[in-house]
């Protein structure tokens, strides 16, 4: 793959291009050429904070960038001289999360969102004469009507006089500078503040299917840079919303929980979109620059690209899409003609150009080599991506349905997480091409079997079965699919008859008490007893540590072993009461008939995923993308690696070491070749393309170049596993340190797992 050449052209043409073509244009598609991303490396290390960096972000120009920290500060450096300008106290009492330039004000205003929950307005003016150390600033406004943390915080291009706040309470709050500069604390008696723009507090599902029920704690918001009325957010379920603010209703208070509002539309991979993962949630959502596709990255999960409006290329589906999704009855829509044996030259269209499509012959050809032989795996998916991402229009249908049977094998093989499901993706699309395809129904049960849906397994087997019944790798596949539904049968039969205790994780025990924990702010107790997910649980902790563990108490994450069992408690177990009292029977009738009302809207499916970080440990990480036009996607990793992919056909352009931890954000320069990230660090990286050979590796600031880039995603990978297995993630390792253990507090200034 190393020779395979970039979608972007040779940026020697492009430089000759300059006389005939805009030169602005030119420069957009020149600031992140390919050949710039891979000589990307480490150009200079900012110094300035004495915490973990938990927001970055440049100002219109590019000539200032902005940070917040753990440290409670908000810090300007001049981009030019790479030096810190202003360094200022906020007067937060928690890790700042967020912080913005304001539009239009000569990038004097500055905003920032913290922990405890408040929005704080700076004016910078007001460092100017002062000495180097004074750097206290009282702020210009004051906006205290959260009640959780605020994590993201957005500006409109243009607009001066607006900053939105999304907070974990479940709300996104709009804050007119010219109506108010402050507001009393969230709770107290006059606290009446008419901010809520969102009210999410009943705005989560479980499923798409499902009617929204739990708190939306909301994790990140993105306002559209080409079409500002659209707003989109991300929280602690799997479905990103997008709204138009034109047809939001009014501004109200929080003192009444509302019914949220309906959506323009959900984004979420339709594999995705299912009950049962109540850990799942958004850590970050963005707009491309162009406006028309969306960015979505998940904890436990992976990057995801998706289009905002309808047309080639955007899959809309609806609950009864993703139940039939798996039926071997499901009727394919669009099918296309069988496979032909083409007329023109090695299969291709005479249209196409003959040296795209004598590659592609290859590539498709280098996939099933490398599937014959259990070689590089990785890079064979590459190839095959590479064909039908990038040249699906230039071949005919066989070669398509070939690459297609060859790349579900291979992820198959391959066995990353969510491999199966795309597996199971590119055997339906074979099965549109060609219905009777033997492979695409051999795969689609070798998909289904890994994703433990045996009965459907079966039905595609069969059917595979009697495509070629002399095939003996069917045969057994048919025979190992029976042994898996007799040994599921089994165990059912030996299952109490109160059935077996669902064991949850810590992950989703905390999510949820924190999802739910401002309910007694806005709402009653008779009100929160309606929550679906409101659960009766029986918790056994145990600790235990070595010897030489107990002689390093200031570990900032504890070290040893934290053994949890945790069960729900069966309604069989429940004491039965007998009240006498028809409220709750009634409330009961009502929950039911708004689930048996409810119309379950459709989501839009995803277009690309991209893979090989990590995220699991923090709850800001970002995924960006890169560039004026957007041509290119990084995203940073609990490993302290940040990837960069090139967005049309997901492959891995650049991996870089960015942090001795985990690197969260990324930002890249609005106009220069120039990208900053931050982590758990207490610095910031830029980066330039200065490295004199182009490459996937580069040196690091934690350390030389790792060659074997495969290997350091397997790990990725593995943690990804273990992280759906047993989710105890390591904020919530961090939550039962033994500092907290011993002492019960919490230092203010610790590099959480945010």
């Amino acid at each position: 793959m190393e020779n395979l050449r970039f979608h972007d052209g040779n940026i020697f043409n492009l430089l000759h291009s300059r006389s005939t073509e805009p030169s602005h244009e030119v420069d957009q598609r020149m600031q992140l050429h390919s050949s710039l991303v891979r000589r990307l490396s480490q150009e200079q290390e900012l110094e300035g904070h004495q915490g973990c960096v938990n927001a970055i972000s440049w100002n219109s120009t590019g000539s200032l960038l902005v940070s917040g920290s753990d440290d409670l500060r908000v810090n300007v450096w001049d981009y030019s001289s790479r030096k810190l300008v202003h360094s200022v106290e906020t007067g937060h009492t928690a890790n700042i999360f967020c912080t913005k330039f304001v539009p239009e004000t000569s990038d004097e205003l500055v905003v920032s969102g913290a922990g405890d929950a408040e929005v704080r307005l700076f004016n910078l003016a007001g460092l100017r004469g002062r000495a180097d150390d004074d750097n206290a600033l009282t702020p210009s406004a004051t906006y205290q009507c959260h009640t959780r943390r605020v994590k993201k915080l957005a500006v409109e291009p243009g607009n001066p006089n607006v900053v939105w706040s999304a907070s974990e309470d479940g709300t996104l709050r709009q804050h007119d500078f010219r109506e108010s500069t402050s507001c009393p604390p969230a709770g107290s008696a006059h606290q009446d503040c008419r901010s809520v723009l969102l009210d999410l507090r009943s705005g989560a599902k479980r499923a798409l299917a499902d009617p929204p029920k739990q708190t939306l704690s909301l994790k990140s918001c993105d306002i559209s840079a080409t079409r500002p009325h659209l707003l989109l957010v991300g929280g602690s379920d799997a479905f990103a919303r997008l709204y138009d603010r034109r047809m939001l209703p009014p501004l109200t208070s929080c003192r009444k929980r509302m019914s949220p509002p309906p959506c323009v539309t959900y984004f979420c991979p339709m594999h995705l979109s299912e009950r049962g993962r109540t850990n799942l949630h958004l850590t970050h959502v963005t707009f491309s620059p162009n406006g028309e596709e969306v960015l979505l990255s998940y904890s436990g999960e992976h990057v995801y690209l998706m289009n905002v409006n309808n047309g080639v290329g955007t899959m809309q589906y609806t609950p009864g899409d993703v139940t039939n999704f798996f039926s071997l009855s499901n009727i394919l829509h669009d099918v296309e003609s069988p496979p032909q044996v083409s007329t023109t030259q090695n299969g291709f269209h005479r249209n196409g150009n003959a040296i795209v499509l004598k590659k592609c012959t290859e590539l498709v050809e280098l996939a099933k080599r490398s599937l014959e032989e259990g070689t590089d795996i990785f890079y064979a998916i590459e190839a095959a991506n590479e064909v039908l991402d990038a040249h699906s229009d230039d071949i005919d249908s066989a070669l398509r349905h070939e690459c297609l049977c060859t790349r579900a094998a291979m992820l198959l093989k391959r066995k990353w997480k969510n491999d199966a499901h795309m597996a199971a993706r590119d055997c339906q699309s074979a099965r549109r091409i060609d219905a009777s395809s033997f492979k695409a129904h051999y795969y689609m049960s070798e998909a289904l079997q890994q994703l433990g849906k045996c009965k459907e397994a079966l039905d595609f087997a069969t059917a595979a079965q009697q495509l070629n019944p002399s095939d003996a790798d069917i045969v057994a596949k048919v025979e190992s699919i029976k042994r898996d539904l007799q040994a599921a049968g089994t165990e059912k039969k030996e299952e109490p008859e109160g059935g077996t205790a669902r064991v949850l994780s810590l992950s989703d025990i905390l999510y949820r008490s924190e999802a739910n924990s401002d309910s007694s702010h806005d709402m009653s107790r008779s009100e929160g007893d309606q929550s679906d997910y409101e659960e009766e649980l029986e918790v056994d902790v145990q600790t235990s540590m070595s010897d030489d563990e107990r002689g390093d108490p200031d570990s900032n994450a504890m070290r040893g072993s934290l053994n949890l069992r945790i069960h729900r408690v069966s309604d069989d177990d429940k004491p039965k009461e007998n009240t006498g009292d028809n409220t709750s029977s009634g409330t009961a009738s009502s929950s039911q008939n708004d689930r048996t009302s409810y119309q379950p809207e459709g989501a839009i499916d995803l277009k690309r995923r991209y893979i090989g970080h990590c995220n699991i440990g923090t709850d800001i990480k970002q995924a960006s993308f890169l560039g004026q036009r957007g041509e290119y996607i990084a995203c940073g990793s609990d490993d302290g690696r940040w990837f960069i992919w090139e967005k049309q056909t997901g492959r891995l352009m650049k991996v870089l070491v960015g942090d001795e931890a985990v690197v969260n954000c990324i930002q890249c320069h609005p106009f220069d070749s120039v990208v900053a990230t931050s982590g758990i660090d207490n610095t910031i990286k830029m980066w330039s393309p200065i490295a004199s050979v182009p490459s996937i590796v580069a040196g690091g600031s934690a350390g030389p170049a790792t060659a074997n880039v495969v290997e350091a995603m397997e790990s990725n990978q593995q943690k990804l596993s273990r992280n759906r297995e047993n989710p105890l993630s390591v904020e919530l390792l961090q939550r039962f340190r033994m500092q907290e253990f011993a002492e019960g507090n919490f230092h203010p200034f610790e590099c959480t797992q945010s």
